[in-house]
């Protein structure tokens, strides 16, 4: 008697024997295994692209914004400096002005120095 099956019909199978199925089961799971601890691996000795770009990215940037501090810094202290020397020239100049009253006569008179 043949019957005549569609084609998605199911045959039967043998029966397989209890200890390969454990062993099968077993490589499937060791394989299991080793395929999670890869990808644990992979994530975490390599870094993804766009990490290591940013990264590099934020290093560059830092490395530029420090420079700038720099110089901002030195900027201001070279002109606080070349502030402070006007400042004690002018000073300076006004009390050899007081001093000599050299805006009174051409020539200078130093009585106020002998008292």
């Amino acid at each position: 008697m043949s019957i005549s099956r569609g084609p998605y019909a199911y045959s039967k199978m043998e029966k397989e024997d209890p200890e390969e199925a454990s062993h099968r089961r077993a490589q499937f799971l060791i394989y299991k295994a080793l395929e999670r601890a890869d990808c644990e691996y992979a994530q975490a000795t390599r870094p993804s692209f766009l990490r290591i770009r940013f990264c590099r990215l934020r290093m560059r940037v830092g490395r530029r914004l420090k420079r700038m501090r720099k110089g901002v810094l030195l900027t201001l202290s070279e002109s606080r400096v070349g502030a402070y020397k006007q400042k004690i020239v002018k000073q300076i100049k006004r009390s050899c002005m007081r001093l000599f009253r050299l805006g009174e006569s051409n020539e200078p008179s130093i009585p106020h120095l002998l008292i």
